[in-house]
């Protein structure tokens, strides 16, 4: 019989090794040793009653009970959550530090206000700004180095992570204007843009490269695109086009924020884009300063040329 009396680091322990499949993993993700983790499910499983994990497979995999006992726990945690954030208001203003991750065309379009406006309207909270690339986002995530991240919604993040949809933003071609792509129509067709060496972002050769948005666009009309370079930051961007390595196609905001003298940037005609959201993990509670930041940028504006998102899961 369950007592009211559980640990909550049971809890999180438990979900812990749900969402990432390993006893192991678990312990990395909330930083405790496995051990202690392993402890924190044998004693849920004695004041249960039944065994809540399949351990003879790889991944660990939930028993019928346990499944049932996951979403009672996930509950337990989101209800936690809500008290603390319901309770924040009768203690004062909210104060602490929340650690905010970004990516560099966010950073420069999105952010400026947002932590202007934090500055004056929450001078008790402390923003401080971590800029990675996307997939670096994932990790620092779990790792627990940021509280919340603003990163595209392509590559889909990691296990264990909730988001909230804030805007998209087309797909742009930026090349010279010597180019023979400068003698095409706006905006210029994909499969005519796949005929030429491409820069584009992420990671050349990862795997994981070919989820974003830039490489969808082309496969979505049946097309390999041919990438010779890729890169995170924009401006290097625009300078592999400007020097004549190939011809960049990239986020709307990556463009915007960059100095594009000596290039053209124009649209490109796909109907996919990207897709931004703010992202947190569900590992733990989010805190009353890291909830307020979230509050904040859901109240936001979004930059000007993107379309704002609706709420909830796309």
């Amino acid at each position: 019989m369950l007592r009211t009396d559980l640990r909550l680091e049971w809890l999180v322990s438990f979900l812990s090794v749900v969402d990432t499949g390993s006893f192991s993993a678990a312990a990395e993700v909330i930083h405790r040793s496995q051990p202690r983790v392993s402890m924190h499910v044998a004693a849920l499983e004695r004041e249960a009653g039944v065994p809540l994990f399949h351990r003879d497979r790889r991944p660990v995999s939930l028993t019928d009970a346990g499944t049932v006992f996951a979403e009672h726990a996930r509950g337990i945690l989101r209800q936690l959550a809500g008290a603390e954030a319901a309770m924040a208001g009768y203690r004062g203003a909210v104060q602490g530090l929340v650690a905010l991750g970004s990516y560099p065309s966010a950073s420069v379009a999105f952010l400026p206000q947002l932590l202007e406006r934090m500055a004056r309207t929450r001078p008790a909270i402390k923003v401080v700004l971590v800029e990675r690339s996307t997939l670096e986002l994932d990790g620092a995530l779990a790792a627990g180095e940021v509280d919340l991240c603003l990163r595209p919604m392509s590559p889909p993040a990691g296990p264990s992570v909730e988001f909230l949809p804030l805007w998209w933003e087309g797909l742009i071609v930026v090349h010279r204007p010597d180019h023979p792509l400068a003698e095409l129509p706006e905006p210029l067709p994909v499969a005519k843009v796949a005929e030429h060496p491409i820069i584009t972002i992420g990671r050349l050769g990862s795997p994981t490269a070919m989820g974003f948005e830039t490489y969808r666009a082309f496969r979505e009309r049946g097309l390999e695109p041919n990438a010779v370079q890729a890169t995170n930051q924009p401006q290097t961007l625009i300078s592999l086009v400007r020097s004549g390595l190939g011809i960049g196609v990239t986020n709307l905001l990556a463009v915007a924020t960059a100095d594009t003298d000596g290039v053209v940037a124009r649209k490109l005609d796909v109907p996919c884009g990207r897709r931004v959201a703010v992202h947190w993990s569900t590992t733990s509670p989010l805190t009353p300063p890291a909830r307020t930041l979230l509050r904040e940028i859901e109240a936001s504006d979004v930059p000007t040329g993107t379309r704002r998102l609706g709420q909830g899961r796309p």
